[in-house]
C-alpha cells in the first residue's frame, strides 16, 4: 500500500484523474505545470528544523498564478528569511519561485500531461 510510504502517497491512476480535471478546467493564468531545480528544494530543506515543505499560490504582476515554496517546522511555522530593504536574500534560508513553467517549456509527454 502506498500510504505506508508516506502519507501524502496517491496511486498514478489518481494522479492522472487528478491532472486531467484540472487541465479540463483550467484558466489561462494557471501553469499546467511548474518544475523545480531538485538542488534549490533540497537547500531550501536544507534549513535546520525544517520538517516539511508549504506550497503557497501566488500571483505574478502579469496576473500568472505560480507556487511559492518555503520550509516549515514541525509545529507548521514558515522558516522564512529576515524582511530586508533590499529583494535580495541572505543567509541560507531560501524561499523559492521562478519555476519552469508550462506552458512555456513543457516536460516530455507523461500520463500526468496527456
Amino acid at each position: 500500500m502506498l500510504n505506508t510510504i508516506t502519507p501524502h502517497s496517491i496511486s498514478l491512476n489518481e494522479a492522472i484523474a487528478l491532472t486531467s480535471r484540472f487541465r479540463a478546467n483550467r484558466t489561462p493564468n494557471l501553469a499546467l505545470s511548474e518544475t523545480f531545480d531538485k538542488n534549490s528544494v533540497l537547500a531550501m530543506l536544507a534549513v535546520a528544523d525544517s520538517t516539511q515543505m508549504r506550497i503557497y499560490l501566488g500571483e505574478k504582476e502579469n496576473g500568472d498564478i505560480c507556487s511559492v515554496l518555503v520550509a516549515a517546522d514541525a509545529a507548521g511555522n514558515d522558516l522564512l528569511p529576515p524582511i530586508l530593504s533590499s529583494s535580495d536574500g541572505e543567509g541560507d534560508t531560501l524561499i523559492l519561485e521562478d519555476a519552469i513553467r508550462c506552458p512555456q517549456l513543457c516536460p516530455p509527454s507523461s500520463p500526468l500531461n496527456e
